[in-house]
């Protein structure tokens, strides 16, 4: 068996790989699942840590606290040495990743029988977009949360290449494959040529013709289907007595998962309350403002995120919005959908278009194009992709556990 693991962290969930002969390398990490979703409740009235799944379930079932979700966001930006506010006092930022990863090591370790002091750790191409330094920064930061929680020895290797190395494992012959990694932050490519023969090298930084990224993820494409779709129920785009548009921070923050907690702010809803006095269409911000009172914010989000998820296999799907005042069935269309993330897929097709430039390969050599990444299955972002490499065999992968078990991989050849 190996030494050390692979940890993925991701933005909505977490895996850790560990090999181990002829079983599955994921490691269940809660209820007998591989994945932990990359969330963190503290209820308040209790005064107790929950992850995962149970702390989606303790937030929904109307327990008073703080619900945390995307934390890998605050890699690499100017949040993670500010703090939040957690049970009336101050909880930085650093901690809170540290909260978690530490209990994604202890369950690891409590799944696999044995501790683990090596690991590797996946990390986008890039954490943040045009900024070396931001991006060094955020893998610093990383590295730093993961030695404090016990890690002696980590190390990195990017998402794709990591899920590359998983469709390795599958393969008879060689491939010359055009990884796609849409996660819940970061759309990640690498092109790579991949063999069972290569798969014995040690190194394989000769094997690797490209990589690339782009800050461009589920999350994203929630936020803008809740612009388009759902925030316009609570105001968003109306205008105040005086012509002038109702300030769409609020709309924004509340769309964005990462921000929602700056809604709840007693400074925030004082500025809502005098702008809804203004407003020509006061029963909206009304809703606004009884969903901002009730802390509904995240449950609103999930609503939006199931109904994402739906529109990959479906035309439309209704949102059942019970919690809004009064309640509304939303119908949710595809075409909608699309329009509202068009420019965002735009920016991940010329990420891949610069890709393979960058290697000089002609999109008609790629053989497969290998999807991976929960948000890989928006429908109108796979065929785009798929219309890029037209001669392309299009296999989907663990959506959630190839990366996880691609990091293993990697941590036998790099820690034994």
């Amino acid at each position: 068996m190996a030494n050390a693991c692979g940890v993925d962290f991701g933005t909505s969930n977490s895996t850790v790989g560990w090999v181990r002969p002829g079983q599955s390398a994921l490691l269940a990490l809660e209820d007998g699942k591989a994945t932990l979703p990359s969330v963190v409740f503290f209820n308040a009235e209790d005064e107790e840590v929950s992850y995962g799944r149970a702390a989606l379930a303790g937030y929904l079932a109307g327990y008073e606290g703080r619900l945390m979700r995307s934390l890998k966001s605050l890699l690499g930006t100017s949040l993670i040495d500010g703090q939040t506010e957690v049970g009336g006092r101050a909880l930085p930022f650093r901690m809170l990743l540290s909260h978690f990863i530490g209990e994604v090591k202890r369950r690891a370790e409590r799944e696999a029988g044995r501790s683990f002091n090596s690991a590797v750790f996946g990390r986008p191409v890039f954490f943040i977009d045009d900024s070396t330094a931001a991006d060094r920064l955020a893998e610093d930061t990383l590295a730093e949360v993961a030695r404090s929680v016990g890690f002696e020895h980590v190390a990195f290797q990017y998402e794709p290449i990591a899920a590359a190395f998983d469709y390795e494992s599958q393969i008879r012959r060689e491939e010359l494959v055009l990884i796609a990694d849409i996660g819940g932050g970061t759309s990640d490519f690498s092109l790579v040529r991949l063999s069972p023969e290569r798969a014995l090298k040690a190194e394989r930084r000769d094997d690797i013709l490209a990589t690339g990224g782009v800050h461009i993820g589920g999350t994203d494409f929630d936020k803008y289907l809740s612009l388009a779709s759902v925030m316009p129920l609570l105001g968003y785009q109306t205008l105040l007595n005086n012509n002038s548009a109702i300030p769409s921070s609020y709309f924004f923050n509340l769309a964005t998962w990462h921000t929602i907690n700056l809604a709840y702010t007693k400074k925030a809803a004082a500025q809502l309350a005098d702008v809804a006095r203004d407003a020509r269409e006061p029963d909206k911000l009304g809703r606004l403002q009884r969903l901002i009172e009730e802390r509904s914010g995240h449950w609103l989000a999930m609503q939006v995120e199931e109904g994402k998820i739906a529109l990959s296999d479906a035309a439309s799907a209704t949102l059942a919005l019970d919690r809004l005042s009064p309640p509304v069935d939303l119908l949710l269309q595809r075409s909608e959908f699309d329009e509202a993330i068009s420019h965002l897929v735009g920016s991940i097709d010329q990420t891949v278009l610069k890709l393979l430039a960058d290697a000089g390969v002609s999109p008609d050599a790629v053989d497969t194009v290998f999807f991976t990444g929960g948000s890989s299955g928006v429908r109108m972002l796979r065929e785009r992709i798929g219309a890029l490499v037209p001669n392309a065999l299009k296999v989907e992968g663990d959506l959630f556990g190839s990366i996880g078990a691609g990091l293993a991989l990697d941590a036998v050849r790099k820690f034994g």
